[in-house]
């Protein structure tokens, strides 16, 4: 995956937006003020950081050693740090991007997540 196509997908979710509150460098991308996605698109290797289940975190790090890691400078419990520019599948990543999204709309008020369509 390209940083232009993490760009790309990280904003076609409902409300998605890209925010620059840690400096230029910095493009976080949040849904209703909410972070959901974080990353230097011009690092390399490119990575994001990702919220994720706690059990989901530890397996996924595991499975792909070195590839996801714990979330750099994030709750390492909740959050992992996933490589898009090396081996992973790019399916694979785009599902790892939807569920951190998922995760954040699942914690906003009910009448935020009514507005977004997502129950």
């Amino acid at each position: 995956m390209t940083p232009q196509e993490l760009r790309v997908f990280c904003l076609s979710f409902n409300a998605a937006v890209e925010d620059f509150p840690f400096g230029p460098e910095a493009s976080v991308f949040k849904v209703l003020g909410k972070m959901f996605a974080l990353s230097v698109l011009d690092a390399r290797p490119l990575t994001v950081n990702l919220k994720c289940d706690p059990e989901d975190a530890v397996r996924l790090r595991a499975d792909h050693p070195g590839l996801i890691t714990p979330g750099w400078h994030m709750n390492k419990r909740h959050w992992n740090t996933v490589t898009v520019d090396g081996p992973l599948p790019d399916r694979l990543v785009r599902e790892l991007i939807e569920d951190s999204y998922d995760l954040v709309v699942a914690g906003l008020p009910r009448a935020e997540r009514l507005r977004l369509d997502r129950p």
